[in-house]
């Protein structure tokens, strides 16, 4: 340690190896180059010292994000999504290739992706590839290209440009990267089950009663899906990764598929973990989603299955719109935009959620640091504190409590369901490879810091 590091940071709480303990970090080119005991003397050109109350913890890895630029920018775009990131202390974002202009379902549309990108980012960036049925059969290119994998929806998606895989599209997907090992999430609703629903009386096609939303987009249509991205998991070997759950109905097929062995994996939302149908008020079009949030008792079964490892992980799904789409129809659930903006506010929501539970903060970082940076191939570069990982950071403060004003979020469009909300758990500090990306107190977008995300590939180093 005779030569000086670039950055220590000490503090009395330290997430590093699966646990906590009294630590100090340092961090040299950009990477985490030792942790010692908080009482060696480390020396550093700049030395941080944790106040009590704060602990140190690694950057979330959030793997569900819609930026939309190019050509929705208007809905979102990199400078204010990934300034909303680092404000959540989330370090990493996986960009979803809808509903951008042209969707990432080519090399070329990623390279266009990734132009837009690279000047703006804030946090590292790396992309998911589209599976649509004009793009299968040359899935291999844009894999080699370094995308961590392709989405699919097996109902439609809301945009003309990325329509949806019919059953036996999904299953030419699946085979596809099976061949190449590659991976396969699924926006996993029925659009039988969906037509069907729409026909129920209980269903009112139109107009801003919640139940009646909830109703057009049945548990059902979970399960059907899901059962067939099951199906064809084990006809192909392929790996599949069920995107937002929803239903607790459908974990009991999820158990199953696991207790079989097949190559699957799960994830759930924090506004499905946070929220639930008996207080969303009609007409509150900000809580619009699909699949749906659903009552109390369902989201009791997502956290007991995140707990039994059923769910692997918690992703942001942060589906921005204009405030104006967000609010169509004057409340009508059929005419709004459905998508929660939740990336900024994502880590607080899920530990108010887990702390009221008992559940302690580690399970937290498990799903949505560890886990999720596993899913994409990164553990071992992100989602931990430990010697060779970037030093992706944060200093969050966990008894601390902050009233959501969605107006002041990053992100473009002040639209929130969680405005005026209390969540516990305030960002101070995050660190990416070692270099402040936000700070408490900042005014807001950090006028003058410069971006310094990268763009991420499967095969970066």
């Amino acid at each position: 340690m005779s030569s000086p590091y670039d950055l220590v940071i000490r503090a009395d709480s330290v997430f590093t190896g699966g646990k906590w303990r009294p630590a100090v970090v340092a961090v040299r080119d950009g990477v985490v180059a030792a942790i010692a005991e908080l009482d060696e003397e480390v020396p550093a050109h700049e030395v941080i010292t944790l106040p009590e109350g704060q602990v140190l913890v690694p950057g979330i890895v959030d793997t569900h994000v819609h930026v939309n630029e190019p050509g929705r920018t208007e809905w979102e775009g990199f400078t204010t999504a990934t300034l909303a990131a680092a404000a959540g202390g989330v370090t990493t974002i996986i960009d979803m290739p809808l509903n951008s202009i042209p969707p990432t379902t080519t090399v070329e549309g990623l390279a266009v992706k990734r132009e837009a990108a690279a000047p703006q980012a804030s946090v590292d960036v790396g992309f998911w590839g589209g599976a649509i049925p004009a793009s299968l059969g040359s899935l291999r290119s844009m894999w080699n290209e370094g995308v961590f994998g392709f989405k699919a929806f097996l109902s439609p998606s809301g945009v003309d440009e990325f329509p949806h895989l019919s059953g036996a599209e999904l299953r030419a997907a699946l085979e596809e990267v099976a061949a190449f090992e590659g991976l396969l999430i699924v926006h996993a609703e029925d659009p039988e089950v969906l037509d069907r629903a729409a026909l129920d009386p209980a269903a009112v096609d139109g107009g801003p009663d919640y139940r009646a939303f909830v109703a057009s987009r049945p548990e059902l249509a979970e399960e059907d899906a899901i059962a067939s991205v099951i199906a064809g998991v084990r006809a192909t070997g392929a790996r599949a990764h069920i995107l937002h759950l929803s239903s607790g109905r459908a974990l009991r097929l999820i158990r199953g598929a696991k207790a079989e062995g097949l190559p699957i994996t799960v994830e759930t939302c924090p506004h499905y973990l946070s929220f639930a149908a008996e207080h969303i008020p009609d007409g509150a079009t900000q809580f619009k989603c699909c699949p749906p949030i659903r009552d109390e008792a369902n989201r009791d079964l997502l956290w007991e299955a995140l707990l039994d490892g059923t769910i692997d992980l918690i992703a942001s799904d942060h589906s921005p719109s204009t405030a104006e789409l967000k609010f169509a129809g004057d409340g009508d659930f059929q005419e709004a935009w459905g998508g929660i903006s939740g990336l900024q506010l994502s880590f607080p929501a899920v530990w108010t959620a887990a702390r009221e539970r008992g559940i302690p903060l580690e399970r937290v970082l498990g799903w949505m640091a560890v886990n999720t940076a596993a899913l994409v191939g990164l553990d071992g570069r992100k989602g931990g504190i430990e010697v060779g990982a970037d030093a992706d950071l944060v200093a969050f403060a966990p008894e601390e409590s902050f009233a959501v004003q969605a107006a002041a979020l990053e992100h473009k469009n002040p639209v929130s369901a969680y405005d005026e909300r209390t969540l516990h758990g305030v960002v101070h500090t995050t660190w990416l490879a070692g270099r402040v990306v936000h700070q408490a107190g900042d005014e807001r977008g950090a006028p003058g810091r410069v971006p310094s995300g990268r763009l991420l590939t499967r095969s970066t180093e």
